[in-house]
């Protein structure tokens, strides 16, 4: 059996920002989880001292806090300011990009409209920078139960898919008078979406590496499962399983935009062992 890999994955420029920034600071507290990736955090708590909590109430004028790559909610980073020694914001600038829009759409009367999911960090932050009328819709079917405006600025949530998004500005224009559509998917999400498409057309099997709780893994496993009906999702290389590769020709690798490559590399030993 040969190993493939796709021409785009893993590590992002916002997250290997993030990862270099945490390791600059020792014993610096991380506002929720960094990135998503289980075996990456331990790794920083371990080696960095690197701390984590939900609770900005637990940090001290004598702690460095950082901003985890996903934001934080407008009101939580003005009392981090207020309480905090230091503050470093990793927070990616792709993520700041659509923040900053929703602040300006809100503030030129536009109801703003965010594609995502209502329960990520990313979506709840810049959710946290628009108007009380602002709305998330994870699908067009959404939309049938929001009150909306004459006038909506539609955003993404940076790791989603570009065709689903199309999707939902599509339904949008049948349903206000005037509508503005900001395309904020990361041009790093989007080039892994499509190289794990052009791969899983072509394998046998396919398998995704990155976190289960990570929004762009989770979507470069829906695409290649669309294509390929032997594909699965594992954090690291503990998780494959010999059976899986019985009888294939060709395995397909992808990995989320928060995988970091020794867990890739950890995959891509054991799949060749196999």
């Amino acid at each position: 059996m040969k190993i493939k890999l796709a021409d785009s994955y893993g590590f992002c420029f916002g997250v290997k920002r993030a990862i270099r920034l945490a390791e600059g600071a020792p014993n610096a507290i991380v506002i929720g989880e960094l990135i998503h990736n289980r075996r990456e955090i331990e790794r920083l708590e371990k080696n960095f001292g690197v701390r984590l909590t939900n609770n900005i109430d637990e940090i001290a004028k004598s702690d460095a806090a950082i901003i985890r790559t996903h934001g934080v909610e407008k009101e939580a980073k003005a009392k981090l300011l207020a309480t905090a020694g230091a503050i470093i914001d990793a927070t990616c600038p792709y993520v700041t990009k659509p923040q900053k829009i929703a602040e300006a759409m809100s503030a030129e009367g536009y109801q703003v409209v965010i594609f995502g999911d209502r329960t990520h960090p990313e979506v709840k932050g810049v959710l946290s920078y628009a108007d009380k009328n602002a709305a998330v819709a994870a699908n067009p079917a959404d939309l049938e139960d929001i009150d909306l405006a004459d006038r909506i600025a539609l955003i993404s949530q940076t790791t989603k898919s570009i065709a689903s998004f199309n999707e939902v500005a599509v339904a949008l224009i049948a349903k206000t008078k005037e509508l503005r559509v900001f395309n904020t998917i990361c041009n790093a999400t989007y080039d892994n979406q499509e190289a794990t498409r052009e791969l899983a057309k072509e394998v046998d099997i396919m398998v995704i590496i990155g976190g289960k709780n990570s929004s762009n893994t989770k979507q470069l496993y829906a695409i290649a499962a669309e294509l390929c009906a032997d594909s699965f999702l594992v954090e690291d290389a503990v998780e494959l399983r010999r059976e899986w590769f019985k009888n294939k020709s060709l395995c397909g690798v992808s990995a989320g935009a928060s995988t970091p490559d020794w867990i890739i590399e950890e995959a891509l030993k054991t799949i060749e062992a196999f």
